[in-house]
């Protein structure tokens, strides 16, 4: 019986609500003390995909050049990336610790279907280029989206201390700051 209970307790927790549910508790600490956190907000800056990314793909198109000949020099997705980093940057306007989680949810999933759409707006193109068919590009740029996806919710948390956390663009926040002594 008990483990009955713990499989239904798993697949209740399973659910895209469920987990949902779940994320937004655990990440709701950070959301406030960034909130308590914002005020001058530094200039804008992007590097392109994080994580390494675009600057990786830049050394291998600089140290390669046939690959920079086929692939470019750029992710061709770094557009998204850089749109990303703008809502990143000021935690997406949000006025509450609620609304920055919401907002940098709806950041994530800008990203993941930017890269998805440019894998399909540019599938007939790029298949020729690559020697690889229209739904292989798509598949690929789908497994590229949801890798970000995962990728930047796993890794871009607010007041992490990282240069991509959400809210990059307001220093001081931390979640393991002590409460101010009266």
């Amino acid at each position: 019986m008990r483990t009955l209970k713990c499989a239904a307790l798993l697949a209740a927790l399973s659910t895209p609500a469920m987990a949902q549910d779940l994320m937004r508790n655990v990440e709701m600490p950070a959301h406030r003390a960034l909130m308590d956190a914002r005020g001058n907000l530094t200039p804008f800056e992007t590097d392109g995909c994080s994580g390494g990314l675009s600057s990786s793909w830049r050394l291998v198109a600089d140290t390669f050049p046939k690959f920079s000949a086929l692939y470019e020099e750029h992710p061709p997705w770094e557009y998204c990336c850089v749109t990303h980093d703008r809502a990143y940057h000021n935690a997406g306007g949000a006025q509450t610790a609620e609304a920055s989680f919401d907002a940098r949810l709806a950041a994530d999933d800008t990203l993941r279907a930017c890269v998805i759409d440019h894998g399909r707006t540019h599938a007939d193109e790029y298949a020729v280029r690559y020697d690889m068919t229209p739904d292989q590009i798509r598949s690929v740029h789908t497994i590229t989206g949801e890798a970000m996806f995962m990728a930047v919710r796993f890794g871009g948390g607010p007041c992490s201390g990282l240069p991509w956390r959400w809210g990059f663009g307001y220093d001081g926040c931390s979640v393991f700051a002590l409460p101010a002594r009266e």
